[in-house]
């Protein structure tokens, strides 16, 4: 297999298992001076992620109006965790709000690439290549960073990228040499997620659609003959055990991902996907399936973080996905694809313990084509601020390669010690 072995991923493909995928240690020389040893961990969430659903804006005056009794707040059943007098915190994200209070945690609101449209691979493209617009990438924004770095005078020596399991993330594919793993356990599909793609190939991959609906139609039988295997959760049903087995998909993903990344001979940047974040029906941020992911996301951070140790203090886990989803709730208790969302940051080298927002407000003539959370920050000023000031990678770098078309977006300075 060649260092240039880079494809675009295809539908097919995305069924496969996120893999975690490093870059074995090109660190910049001025680092090394520096007496800094700096790891960086990406992780994406494929599907949108509700940012406001995730980090609520408690403090506007027409949250609740907008949301009604699906917005979460300081005061309601399951009481949101305060960030400051205006954001508050997902309740399923404990291990998030203590790093927060420790200054180990911060967000970015109201964010989003440059893609305006609503397509889930079209807004991955964008989000993992670092271009402007979609099209056929062959090589993702943290890998063009890397290969921007000056190398250890010691660089391995097999210069071959390895790769276990069906697909490499498009934000580290690209010349630079990687190195991949994928979890032993794999994470399990929503029953929403099993319809849409039944949809999707019904149309395109008739065979592919067969054996799925064969997968699911065994999976309904065996629930029926056993009642206690199913639980209900916020007037939906999901197999018992299903938030069990998603924490700990999670939690293996991102702490075995630190485990290399603490090495003192391993990578120091990695990458990981996790699906399942297209909530278009009973999305349930307080108790049902978003809270179920938001919780495994938390306890991976928590994973990330313990297995770290002591080079927790010079990392940043960045948190991003394709886009957001819209600012009312459906017909069906669910978001539909939208566009302003969230980035989460954590670990020890942030200056954290901060909501980073323009914040756009959330009146009718305030959303984004009366529909959507507006962005007011561009997800390339965080990336670039941290690929600047954490991994050293230059401005000129930034806007010519890692990001082209991005001369007009400055990165975002302060976000680390």
């Amino acid at each position: 297999m060649s260092p240039d072995f880079v494809h675009a991923s295809t539908r097919r493909e995305l069924l496969g298992g996120a893999g975690v995928l490093f870059a074995w240690p090109f660190l910049p020389r001025i680092a090394r001076a520096e007496g800094r040893d700096p790891r960086m961990l990406t992780i994406i969430l494929r599907g949108a992620l509700d940012g406001l659903a995730a980090v609520a804006p408690v403090g506007d005056p027409d949250w609740v109006k907008l949301r009604g009794d699906k917005a979460l707040t300081l005061d309601g059943k399951t009481p949101a965790l305060a960030l400051d007098s205006f954001f508050a915190l997902n309740p399923a994200m404990p291990n998030l709000h203590r790093m927060y209070k420790a200054g180990e945690a911060a967000i970015v609101h109201a964010a989003a690439t440059p893609y305006r449209e609503r397509s889930h691979f079209d807004g991955q493209d964008v989000l993992e290549s670092g271009l402007p617009k979609p099209g056929r990438a062959d090589s993702g924004w943290l890998n063009r960073a890397l290969g921007g770095l000056a190398p250890e005078a010691r660089v391995r020596s097999d210069r071959r990228a390895f790769a276990v399991g069906p697909v490499t993330p498009l934000v580290v594919r690209g010349p630079t040499p990687v190195l991949s793993w994928t979890p032993t356990r794999i994470q399990p599909a929503s029953e929403d997620t099993m319809a849409r793609l039944l949809d999707l190939y019904q149309h395109t991959d008739v065979e592919l659609a067969r054996v799925l609906e064969g997968r699911r139609d065994l999976a309904i039988l065996a629930r029926a003959g056993d009642p206690a295997a199913m639980a209900p959760t916020e007037g939906r049903q999901q197999p018992q055990g299903f938030p069990a087995q998603v924490r700990a998909f999670f939690a293996d993903a991102a702490g075995t991902a630190a485990k290399f990344l603490a090495r003192e001979d391993g990578p120091r940047i990695g990458a990981l996907a996790f699906n399942g974040w297209d909530t278009h029906v009973d999305e349930g941020a307080d108790s049902g399936r978003l809270a179920t992911l938001l919780g495994a996301l938390d306890g991976a951070l928590a994973a990330a973080e313990k297995n770290m140790g002591e080079a927790w203090r010079e990392t940043v886990v960045t948190v991003v996905t394709e886009f957001g989803r819209t600012a009312r709730i459906n017909g069906t208790n669910g978001t539909d694809h939208g566009t302003g969302t969230i980035a989460l940051l954590a670990g020890g080298a942030l200056k954290g313990g901060r909501v980073i927002a323009d914040w756009p407000g959330l009146k009718n003539a305030q959303l984004h084509e009366g529909r959507d959370l507006a962005a007011t920050t561009d997800l390339r000023a965080v990336l670039k601020g941290l690929l600047r000031d954490h991994l050293r990678v230059t401005d000129q770098a930034l806007a010519g390669n890692v990001f082209p078309g991005s001369g007009d977006v400055t990165a975002m300075g302060g976000l680390v010690g």
